[in-house]
């Protein structure tokens, strides 16, 4: 039997480029097509490997394992642990679900039973069938397309304002880019001002103070001592009372800020009426966005031509 190790090279590479793609979509991560494209080259090339070296490494399921960690790795950059796994996890996922709908389709299509002159119903292919490249040629791109409308119909469903948006803050004349999040359970609100309040954390808000105004922020903030608020920032701290899940009543310190810029799909919404909460932590393991923005600035916000 003849083995064409290139071609099968080249149909792993076109499938394991169509997977990381169906990934990616089902993660909303945003990457390079060089990056695509070399995590592709770096899944197909254990075909040849599994070929010349059977008893490699790789070959085993710890191998597997580590070499997922790699092609995961070679697509998308390093963040946390979290976000690693959580795409790898769904590389998984989207590998078993187009593949098993390539079996599920094979077997609909070519069943192994059948009727005998005599009557009896036989089994006239034994366990473990080959499905033809053919078949995975033409079969593939359908299951994959099916799965990627199956999903995107899922997320077309979901609340408009469930979604990631580039955003850029202003404070003391500094501005700052990042990722926000339009999240519809953010109803807060400055009962005084009636002001809509975004919700930014740690990493990205301790950009604009010293290592000493942040812990001195946050010393007044965990003992109530607000005298211990710097003299810089007296003038934009406000306190925020909220209702907790609970019914707790509760208080978030807040900034004011010169501005906020958020591209929202082809528009640009500018408003500097509004505050920042201070979210004293993270608000996502992997990093994914750093602000939880209000739906009301969407509505209200005065929006300018991008």
């Amino acid at each position: 039997m003849t083995i064409y190790v290139d071609v099968i090279w080249l149909l792993n590479f076109l499938f394991d480029m169509m997977l990381i793609m169906l990934t990616l979509i089902l993660a909303k991560e945003i990457t390079s097509k060089k990056r695509i494209i070399f995590g592709s080259f770096v899944a197909s090339m254990i075909v040849p490997i599994s070929i010349y070296f059977p008893d490699s490494l790789i070959t085993s399921v710890v191998g597997k394992f580590m070499y997922s960690l790699l092609i995961i790795l070679c697509v998308c950059r390093f963040r946390s642990m979290y976000h690693l796994f959580r795409l790898l996890f769904l590389f998984y996922f989207v590998t078993f679900t187009i593949g098993g709908g390539l079996i599920a389709l094979h077997f609909m299509l070519d069943s192994p039973f059948g009727v005998s002159s005599n009557g009896v119903l036989t089994f006239n292919k034994g366990y473990g069938d080959p499905i033809s490249w053919l078949f995975v040629v033409i079969c593939f791109p359908i299951v994959w397309h099916f799965t990627k409308r199956s999903m995107d119909k899922h997320a077309v469903e979901k609340i408009r304002y469930d979604q990631l948006c580039p955003i850029t803050l202003q404070i003391n004349k500094k501005s700052l880019s990042t990722t926000g999040y339009i999240d519809s359970g953010n109803q807060l609100v400055d009962p005084l001002t009636k002001s809509p309040v975004v919700i930014c954390d740690e990493p990205f808000l301790k950009q604009w103070f010293s290592a000493e105004e942040w812990e001195e922020i946050k010393k007044a903030c965990e003992l109530l001592d607000f005298d211990a608020i710097p003299k810089k920032w007296e003038g934009r701290i406000h306190i925020v009372p909220f209702q907790g899940v609970e019914g707790k009543s509760s208080y978030m310190m807040a900034i004011k800020p010169d501005n906020i810029k958020i591209l929202y799909e082809q528009d640009e919404i500018i408003t500097n009426k509004l505050l920042i909460g201070i979210q004293f932590s993270d608000l996502t393991k992997d990093q994914r966005y750093h602000c939880l923005l209000h739906p009301q600035i969407i509505k209200l916000a005065a929006v300018h031509s991008a």
